[in-house]
This record gives structure tokens, C-alpha cells and sequence, in this order.
């Protein structure tokens, strides 16, 4: 149950999705989300080879590890899943800014195309939204 050798290459691709991960987080601070790197095919490819040796590590060989390599370990995993959060985090708070600016735009639309009301016998039928989605082009 004695592999360092894996638990350094757990490591090593940890660190270097943390690297990615903190370049991703610096991109969404300074309002740059053209720079992230995290749809990079390369770092598609580093993630899904640290999931498939994540699925296949036995906690038995992080603890029959030497106490350095242990320490290290434990203190890259903690840093990934910090890092990872934050990641999230920030992502989940762009998604909901720019979801919210495309509402914000359709309702602005909806309100100025609006037809005006009259005081006439017979009030003009107004038809209903079809909301947001009609003036996101992404869809």
C-alpha cells in the first residue's frame, strides 16, 4: 500500500489545477471572463485525469505514506477544495449578474413596447411576454 509515486502525481495535477483555478478566479475579479482558462481542452483533459486517480486513490496509501509527503498532500487537497469553492462561487455570482442584466433588458424592452392604455369602452387586449429568453441570443 506504499505508492508515493501516485500521491505525487495527485500532487502535482492538484497544484497545477489550483494554478488554473487561481488564474480563473483573477480573470473573474478584474471583470475579464474571456480569460478563463478552464475551458482549455489541456485543462479539460488535467481535470478528468485528476478525477479518474481521485476515484482509484485508496486513503490506506495517503496513510501509509511518509508524514511529509502525507503533510503535503493533505495540504494541496485543501487548498484544491478551497480554491474550488471560491471557483464556484465567483462563477455562480457572473451567471446570476449577467441573467439578471438580460431580465433587466427584457423587461425594459417589454415595458417600452408596451402599448398604451385608453379610457375607452373597450381596453386593448395586451399580449403577454414571451420574457426573457427571446432577446438572449444565446439561445
Amino acid at each position: 500500500m506504499n505508492d508515493p509515486a501516485r500521491i505525487e502525481r495527485m500532487i502535482a495535477l492538484a497544484e497545477r489545477l489550483v494554478a488554473v483555478l487561481e488564474s480563473d478566479i483573477a480573470a473573474l475579479k478584474s471583470g475579464n471572463p474571456g480569460a478563463l482558462k478552464s475551458a482549455d481542452p489541456e485543462v479539460q483533459r488535467l481535470t478528468a485525469q485528476y478525477g479518474l486517480e481521485a476515484q482509484n486513490f485508496d486513503i490506506r496509501i495517503a496513510r501509509a505514506a511518509p508524514i511529509s509527503l502525507r503533510t503535503r498532500f493533505m495540504a494541496v487537497t485543501t487548498k484544491f477544495r478551497e480554491v474550488l469553492q471560491l471557483h464556484a462561487r465567483l462563477l455562480a455570482r457572473v451567471k446570476n449578474a449577467s441573467e439578471g442584466m438580460v431580465k433587466a433588458i427584457a423587461d425594459e424592452v417589454n415595458r417600452m413596447n408596451a402599448p398604451t392604455r385608453t379610457y375607452g369602452p373597450k381596453s386593448g387586449y395586451a399580449a403577454q411576454s414571451s420574457g426573457a429568453m427571446v432577446f438572449n441570443s444565446v439561445v
